[in-house]
């Protein structure tokens, strides 16, 4: 089927493909700022998680959030962002929402998180593929 020409212009976008990078790296802007601005807050997250020496996967983690985030919406090695924070998700579902170790009440919502961070996995790798692709079209 061929795509209708202003469908095909809008995803060829620069506009539409810094909102996708925006919405993306959102969630991992947001986060890694809290774990900054509410200091405390993000070491108490790190110790609850089982995480020692809980100031520096605290610092770690905001790094890593806010980091990727830059990388992201700056389309700049975007696969690396992408690699870290997917990775970084893998882990959080490993770590903290590890469904299959909780009684059934637990484990429902814990599942839910962990299937939404493999959707955003899935979402990075999209990004990573896409940065590729477009750094290989010519200008």
């Amino acid at each position: 089927m061929q795509t209708p020409l202003f469908i095909d212009s809008l995803l060829q976008s620069d506009w539409l493909w810094f909102v996708a990078r925006l919405f993306l790296a959102v969630v991992f802007l947001a986060s890694g700022a809290a774990k900054l601005f509410d200091f405390r807050g993000g070491v108490a997250e790190m110790r609850d998680a089982g995480l020692r020496p809980a100031t520096l996967f605290n610092i770690l983690v905001a790094a890593l959030m806010v980091g990727g985030s830059a990388l992201i919406l700056a389309d700049r090695a975007l696969w690396l962002a992408a690699a870290a924070l997917g990775g970084f998700l893998v882990l959080t579902i490993v770590i903290v929402h590890a469904f299959w170790r909780l009684p059934p009440p637990q484990a429902r919502l814990a599942l839910f998180f962990a299937l939404e961070h493999v959707s955003v996995v899935g979402g990075l790798i999209a990004a990573a593929i896409a940065s590729h692709v477009r750094g290989l079209a010519p200008a």
